[in-house]
């Protein structure tokens, strides 16, 4: 099988603690490259696009104010079968539910504060990696 790309997210719950290199590397140990990679600092804009799908949800004011109450790293991830690999690492978006040797296991902090984003499909990768990089960031 071909490398594929996906798109990830630390989040401020995990930059916060300075767990930036200890999720990377977890990342890494799943068989992903990381290809680009930046820490930026969400605005409120960038937070309500990105998260569009979601505007008529109830959660959708808390989940932008938490994605722009510190920085996040952005990420595009490389490898084989690459958005199932992540999402496989990452674990259940419940910390309570996920897997021991996920991310969230050991550091997401709620299931709001949860470390950690990943694209749930290669459609979505796509967009999402066009959102936060040019195709010159990325360097693979």
């Amino acid at each position: 099988m071909a490398a594929t790309r996906t798109f990830s997210i630390i989040k401020p719950d995990a930059t916060r603690r300075n767990l930036t290199g200890a999720v990377t590397k977890m990342l890494e140990d799943a068989g992903l490259r990381v290809v680009a990679s930046k820490r930026i600092h969400m605005t409120r804009e960038q937070a309500e696009d990105f998260y569009g799908v979601h505007r008529e949800r109830p959660f959708f004011a808390d989940l932008v104010a938490f994605m722009t109450s510190g920085p996040v790293v952005v990420q595009v991830l490389e490898g084989e079968d690459a958005v199932t690999r992540n999402r496989d690492v990452m674990g259940a978006t419940n910390p309570e539910n996920a897997a021991e040797g996920t991310i969230r296991k050991p550091y997401a902090e709620s299931i709001e504060a949860n470390s950690v984003h990943g694209s749930d499909s290669a459609e979505n990768a796509e967009i999402e990696i066009n959102f936060f990089f040019k195709p010159e960031e990325i360097v693979g």
